[in-house]
């Protein structure tokens, strides 16, 4: 099992998470993160540290997101490694919460 980060991410980019992951599997696009499954070892050290409670363990993603599963997994074949904290677009506590922004994800 992965974790993976989900539609909460999404305007937020919050990298937090970033800094805590001992094998750097997070992968960072224009206006979110995705977690690479293959590299993942399900430590769990990211999920308490995201500040949009984003994560979440594979087995354990809201039903709402599972399609979250999958995308996580191309996206960090193709976007750039993230090792270290950015800081968050200026307006992520605005889009904090919003619900269902899948169709805002920037490739």
């Amino acid at each position: 099992m992965a974790f993976i980060v989900g539609d909460n991410c999404i305007k937020c980019k919050y990298t937090d998470c970033v800094a805590v992951c001992p094998v750097d599997a997070f992968f960072e696009g224009p206006n979110f993160l995705a977690i690479s499954p293959i590299i993942c070892i399900d430590c769990g050290l990211c999920e308490p540290e995201c500040p949009a409670d984003a994560i979440f363990q594979e087995d354990a993603v809201p039903e709402d997101q599972k399609e979250f599963i999958e995308l996580n997994a191309e996206l960090a074949e193709i976007w750039p490694n993230i090792t270290e904290v950015k800081s968050a677009p200026e307006d992520a506590d605005d889009w904090n919460g919003v619900k269902n922004k899948i169709h805002l994800i920037e490739t």
